[in-house]
């Protein structure tokens, strides 16, 4: 019998000490197969994903001694959070711990993009200078629109106006007098006039059934023709026909892609477009940010599994269900 399943890649000094305190289980692969999930599981009160495990129901009611679900990670579009505070069982997530990583991925997308960098690399890798080829733009002077303006879009504005940009932000769950909304002087707008005004939107946004498919044609049509589109949040809220076509048409100048709607994507029209840089989800990806998820994940999972609360609990910081599974 196992305290703690692990059922995707997650390594480090906090999961050794998972380890040494209780008996672990760790299969990094078992993601990829829902049947081997809900076999293992078994009398686990503890399980450690990141956002590849689909964390169901089904797969929750094949675990009577799950106490807690562990989510190294901020989106929690994997769990079932509801049916889990139904049956009394804890999740937590890292919702900061990689947040600074995300907003520097962000703005690194946006100067790739108004300077042609990937493009400029590639041409003077192949034995080219091609000075006038990529005359580029600043960011200085330009208007950034923030889609969701939660941690992680408020420290990409911040980070934006010290490279002297204006910031318009769309976010329905804050008002204009929010006060981070007024420590990057930003303006509260409507998604529309946002699409209509900003010169690069970036947009992070958590997938929702609300969100899905939220950027479609209606709002790149809106944008100006020398615009971009930056995505580090989730691949489901851009409808990605509806972008393609936009590119197309020159209805903005390029997009950046960190997430797809399906990951890892089928090699497509976005990959052969020169205007258009992808990357493989990479906002988290830095070592800085994953010792901190990783340290921050492992602790609330001890603290449960010991009695205590939760410190970044979703809903419940303890847990409700009974068990007879005693620690090591």
């Amino acid at each position: 019998m196992y305290d703690i399943l692990i059922s995707e890649a997650i390594e480090g000094a906090a999961v050794d000490a998972l380890r040494e305190r209780f008996r672990v289980r760790y299969l990094p692969d078992a993601w990829k197969n829902p049947q081997l999930l809900a076999e293992t599981i078994g009398d686990c009160r503890a399980l450690l994903v990141r956002n590849q495990t689909p964390v169901t129901a089904e797969l929750m009611d094949a675990a009577p001694a799950l106490q807690v679900i562990g989510r190294a990670g901020v989106g929690l579009d994997n769990v079932d959070v509801e049916y889990a505070r139904k049956n009394g069982i804890v999740v937590c997530s890292t919702p900061d711990q990689n947040a600074i990583s995300a907003a520097e991925l962000a703005l690194g997308l946006m100067l790739a993009l108004v300077r042609f960098i990937p493009a400029a690399n590639h041409d003077t890798k192949e034995g080219n200078w091609n000075r006038r080829a990529f005359v580029g733009a600043e960011l200085y002077g330009k208007t950034l629109g923030i889609v969701g303006a939660g941690k992680i879009g408020y420290l990409t504005a911040r980070r934006a106006r010290a490279f002297g940009m204006s910031v318009l932000a769309c976010d329905p769950f804050l008002s204009q007098d929010n006060v981070l909304l007024a420590d990057i002087q930003a303006e509260l707008v409507s998604l529309e006039e946002l699409f209509e005004r900003a010169d690069i939107v970036s947009c992070h946004l958590p997938a929702t059934s609300q969100t899905s498919g939220l950027l479609s044609a209606a709002y790149f049509d809106r944008m100006k023709p020398t615009a971009y589109l930056v995505n580090t949040s989730r691949g489901q809220v851009v409808c990605e026909p509806d972008l393609i076509a936009a590119l197309k048409a020159g209805r903005l100048a390029g997009a950046a892609l960190d997430v797809r709607a399906v990951e890892p994507p089928q090699k497509g029209e976005l990959e052969s477009m020169p205007n258009v840089i992808l990357t493989p989800h990479i906002g988290a990806w830095t070592h800085e940010a994953q010792n901190r998820v990783t340290v921050a994940i492992c602790n609330d999972i001890t603290r449960v599994l010991l009695g205590e609360p939760a410190l970044n609990a979703v809903h419940q910081a303890v847990p409700q269900r009974t068990t007879t599974h005693q620690t090591v």
